[in-house]
């Protein structure tokens, strides 16, 4: 991980998978982390390479475990996200503590939505309420539902008019074989950066602000979008 990073230099933010450390882990028990080595590791490399750095990890904290999505700044800021939206199929729901806050975090001059795998599934949960400009969804999405995740990062994007950054594992686990296809996706749906399936690398894009405002300022479908309220 450190040396994919180290690799490409330059860059504002650097996005890593789900659980990044240890794989997806349903059954937390001694997985997930108490001592924040991991999250240490991410503050180091903010610093190093003056960028942020997020990614989720199987995180302890009094006696509960989350999924939680990090957003870490050179500047020793740390924003977190739980995922709100456990995925009971594969039984996290039975270990971990769902999260019931939306995150959005501002960087560069760009409002990120956090969201972890499965709430890619969940439109209503992610929907733009004139809070964000781009979505980050880190996953460990299996390859038999592949199709799934490419064809739902693009509609998040579409519906939102927002950027979407998609970053998927690859390689194996006794359940499951995980085929990547990381992509960053811009307002239109269009795909301006993918990584080639079944193979670990790293994509870059840059995000061009004047010309998502001036679409979102032209094209009303946000302003015209239905009102809602979540409940539990």
């Amino acid at each position: 991980m450190q040396q994919q990073i180290e690799a490409h230099p330059g860059a504002d933010l650097y996005v890593l998978t789900e659980m990044w450390s240890t794989g997806f882990a349903t059954n937390p028990e001694g997985v997930a982390e108490h001592d924040e080595a991991s999250l240490q590791w991410m503050k180091d490399m903010a610093v190093q390479q003056q960028a942020a750095i997020a990614g989720s990890l199987a995180m302890e904290q009094d006696g509960s475990f989350h999924n939680r999505l990090y957003f870490v700044k050179p500047d020793g800021e740390v924003d977190y996200y739980d995922k709100r939206h456990l995925f009971s199929y594969g039984g996290e729901d039975k270990y971990y503590s769902s999260g019931a806050e939306r995150v959005v975090v501002e960087w560069k001059g760009v409002r990120f939505l956090l969201t972890v795998c499965y709430d890619l599934r969940f439109p209503v949960w992610m929907r733009w309420r004139d809070d964000y400009d781009a979505i980050i969804c880190v996953a460990n999405w299996p390859t038999v539902r592949i199709d799934s995740w490419q064809t739902l990062l693009r509609a998040r994007a579409i519906e939102n008019l927002c950027y979407v950054v998609g970053v998927n594992r690859v390689g194996k686990d006794p359940n499951c074989d995980y085929c990547g296809c990381s992509a960053i996706i811009n307002p239109y749906g269009q795909t301006i950066a993918a990584c080639e399936r079944d193979r670990e690398c790293s994509i870059e894009a840059a995000f061009d602000m004047e010309k998502l405002n001036s679409y979102r300022a032209k094209f009303p479908a946000l302003k015209e979008k239905d009102k809602f309220e979540i409940t539990e």
